[in-house]
């Protein structure tokens, strides 16, 4: 809770900050990264930091805590936390580096602020900040207690037994533990995180969903992120879709993620979009493993069935959960890809002929703006927002954006 004090000046001055917000990360991030280069070696994904992406879901996450802070001072943002606690613990970040974080970014904050950056306003963010970090420091040591892990040892090798290509962008890898230790236990929904030597010596690390395991094997699916008009293409997975074979050694983390379902004989409702299905068809592998016989709705949209990863897995997963149902939108090239047991339907995906239980729990993957359109209609269906989760692979820019 923050003092009376600090919450007069954070509330009187997070307009200021939050306009502000985008030039004090973009300087923490030139700053802090130009004098400790290390940081980008396994810690800081390259393409996020040039498409800017990085630092607008820093500025998010933070302006994001601060109103919680203002708006339900007797509440704790665990939501928040939680994800990047997750985030955190499967690259590996440490207490110490919170400190080097706080040094960069408090310099940053003076220096766009100028003379507005006053004793008494340093103060009251500096305690934002430390109640911020606090929080997450504390999560994340009780992951790594959890997981048997220090922070400084989450990277272990495994190695490719299988590939298997899913559609021309996207292949499947199968992995087994590379050393005498046993395969950590994990919750259907959760990720882990691969660490990769680009071709100048840095590595570059990109999380994953467990789409399916069996035994001590793990199976991580990866699709290779081509260059878009603001983004350019994603480094780890366009190394491993071009190199990763049979044989080879990749660094893996820990699993981690907080998106996982509960147990109980209340509904699931399973919403992706392209490359989001990875954690969908883990739950579902689970679910089918257990014989469960509760209601499971699976909403799916893609480009085209040739898009379409995991197409047949997912179908025969539905069709061997009694209470499961199945629907599918393809944008194009949808007349001849019925699956059976699955609906197909032209176009993007629309809520409208569906019906949603109102006991659902709700698990989404996919890009941001499908999942902000969806969430807007559950919620206009009348589905509680504490009942949305969502996943998402890299910078969570919505934390900034509601």
């Amino acid at each position: 809770m923050l003092s009376t004090e600090s919450a007069a000046t954070i509330r009187a001055t997070i307009p200021v900050v939050a306009q502000e917000l985008d030039a004090i990360t973009s300087r923490f991030y030139d700053t802090m990264l130009g004098d400790r280069p290390e940081l980008l070696d396994g810690l800081f994904n390259r393409g996020n930091q040039a498409s800017g992406e990085q630092r607008r879901a820093l500025a998010g996450s933070i302006a994001a805590f601060a109103t919680a802070l203002i708006d339900h001072p007797d509440e704790r943002p665990d939501a928040l936390l939680s994800r990047i606690a997750h985030k955190h613990v499967s690259l590996g970040v440490t207490e110490d580096q919170y400190v080097v974080v706080h040094k960069y970014l408090f310099e940053a904050i003076a220096h766009t602020l100028g003379e507005a950056a006053t004793p008494d306003v340093v103060a009251a963010w500096d305690e934002v900040y430390w109640l911020m970090a606090g929080a997450l420091i504390a999560l994340e040591a009780r992951l790594y207690a959890e997981s048997g892990h220090t922070g400084r040892d989450v990277w272990r090798p495994w190695t490719v037994t299988e590939r298997r290509e899913q559609t021309p962008d996207a292949v499947s890898l199968t992995l087994a533990p590379g050393d005498d230790g046993p395969a950590p236990d994990l919750l259907p929904g959760q990720y882990v995180s691969v660490r990769a030597l680009m071709p100048d010596g840095v590595h570059q690390a990109r999380q994953y969903s467990v789409s399916g395991w069996n035994g001590e094997r793990r199976r991580i699916t990866v699709k290779r992120l081509r260059a878009g008009e603001r983004s350019p293409s994603g480094e780890v997975s366009t190394l491993l879709h071009a190199t990763a074979a049979p044989g080879d050694t990749l660094m893996v983390s820990a699993p981690a993620g907080d998106v996982t379902p509960a147990d109980g004989d209340h509904p699931l409702v399973l919403i992706s979009a392209g490359i989001g299905c990875t954690p969908m068809v883990a739950i579902l592998n689970h679910l089918a493993e257990r014989g469960v016989e509760r209601r499971v709705v699976v909403l799916h949209a893609d480009r085209s069935p040739l898009d379409h990863a995991h197409r047949e897995e997912i179908a025969e997963l539905i069709d061997r959960l009694p209470g499961a149902e199945g629907h599918t939108w393809y944008e194009r090239d949808h007349g001849d890809a019925g699956v059976d047991g699955i609906e197909v339907r032209p176009g993007t995906l629309d809520l409208d002929p569906i019906e949603i239980p109102e006991t659902a729990e709700v698990y989404m993957c996919g890009p941001l703006p499908f999942m902000r359109e969806v969430r807007a209609g559950l919620l206009r269906g009348g589905l509680p927002a504490r009942r949305v989760h969502y996943e998402v692979f890299g910078p969570d820019l919505w934390l900034g954006e509601g």
